[in-house]
This record gives C-alpha cells, sequence and structure tokens, in this order.
C-alpha cells in the first residue's frame, strides 16, 4: 500500500497549512487513516486519526493539537487532509501520514502503512 503525503512547508508563527495524503480507495475504505510527526531527535507521536467509516468514522487529537488541527477525508480524491492552523515553533517536524486495521490507532506500533514524511517547518 502506497500513501503519499504532501503540502509540507515553512510558515510563520500563527500561519497555516494544510498536509495531504492520497491513497488508494481501498486503504481509505478500509483502513483507519493517521498524521504522526517526529522532531528532530524526538519519537514519532500521534498527531490525530480519522477512523474508517465503517468504525464509525470519529477522529481523535493529540492535546498539544486540539483545536488547531483538523483532520478529514474526502473519499472522491482518495486523500486524508491535516488542516493546520495557529501554528507554533513547537510543530516543527517531519509529518507521516499512515494506515491502520488495529482497534487502538493512537500509537505507531498500531499502523501497517507508512507514507514518506513531509517537512513542516514553523519560524519567522
Amino acid at each position: 500500500v502506497q500513501l503519499q503525503a504532501s503540502g509540507g512547508g515553512l510558515v510563520q508563527p500563527g500561519g497555516s497549512l494544510r498536509l495531504s495524503c492520497t491513497a488508494p480507495e481501498r486503504t481509505l475504505r478500509s483502513y483507519h487513516m493517521g498524521w504522526f510527526r517526529q522532531a528532530p531527535g524526538k519519537e514519532r507521536e500521534f498527531v490525530a486519526v480519522a477512523k474508517r467509516s465503517g468504525s464509525g468514522g470519529a477522529t481523535s487529537y493529540a492535546a498539544s493539537v486540539k483545536g488547531r488541527f483538523t483532520i478529514s477525508r474526502d473519499n472522491a480524491k482518495n486523500t486524508v487532509y491535516l488542516q493546520m492552523s495557529n501554528l507554533e515553533p513547537e510543530d516543527t517536524a517531519v509529518y507521516y501520514c499512515a494506515a491502520s486495521v488495529n482497534v487502538s490507532p493512537y500509537y505507531v506500533h498500531s499502523y501497517n502503512y507508512w507514507g514518506q514524511g513531509t517537512q513542516v517547518t514553523v519560524s519567522s
């Protein structure tokens, strides 16, 4: 399964970015789709997940991004988005999209497939 993440870049504090992750239609239909990030020298951490429709389609967020980030799916475009607003320097990281069939898709080890990552840098 190939996941393709894009949309990263350099943004000033307080700015916004939208990340995209394209995946095969069957993957989007059958898997929970999550976003993770990894800052230099730190472990990869959970950011957000959009559960598959068969599991209710609920979304969940890490406390550090709740209220600022929104995850969504566009099944017609085979794409999952991460809309990031009010960005902070602490959000600087490589962001990864991933697909999971695990009942608890909140951990790195819960995910079966990973995209290549896209760099987000928040700096003035």
